[in-house]
């Protein structure tokens, strides 16, 4: 079961990452001014999460792979990391698609 977990940034700033039932980051969130907005970001990802034509998948400069996740008005919600191989990256997708409609919402303590 994967789980969202809102932390904030030292600048202030509010991000959520999408971690996988292993605890690994599959998602992570731009900054956010205020906390609702961020809780508003994890929704929209939940929403957005199982349609596959919200992911934008892209290559680096340097050969490596990784995909943004967008919301309706096609700005970028969620990033992944960077994966060495296409099958890589979708299967990260999948793992997005699989967690993200029904993870559970934490704080991080300060």
């Amino acid at each position: 079961m994967g789980k969202f977990v809102i932390s904030k940034r030292k600048n202030g700033e509010f991000q959520f990452n999408l971690k996988a039932g292993n605890g690994q980051t599959i998602l992570a969130s731009e900054g956010y001014s205020t906390k609702a907005a961020c809780e508003n970001g994890v929704e929209s990802v939940k929403k957005n999460a199982s349609d596959d034509s919200k992911y934008e998948r892209k290559e680096s400069a340097g050969g490596k792979f990784h995909f943004n996740l967008k919301a309706g008005n096609n700005q970028v919600i969620g990033s992944s990391e960077m994966y060495e191989s296409t099958a890589g990256m979708e299967n990260g997708i999948e793992s997005v698609k699989k967690n993200a409609p029904d993870a559970t919402v934490e704080e991080e303590k300060e």
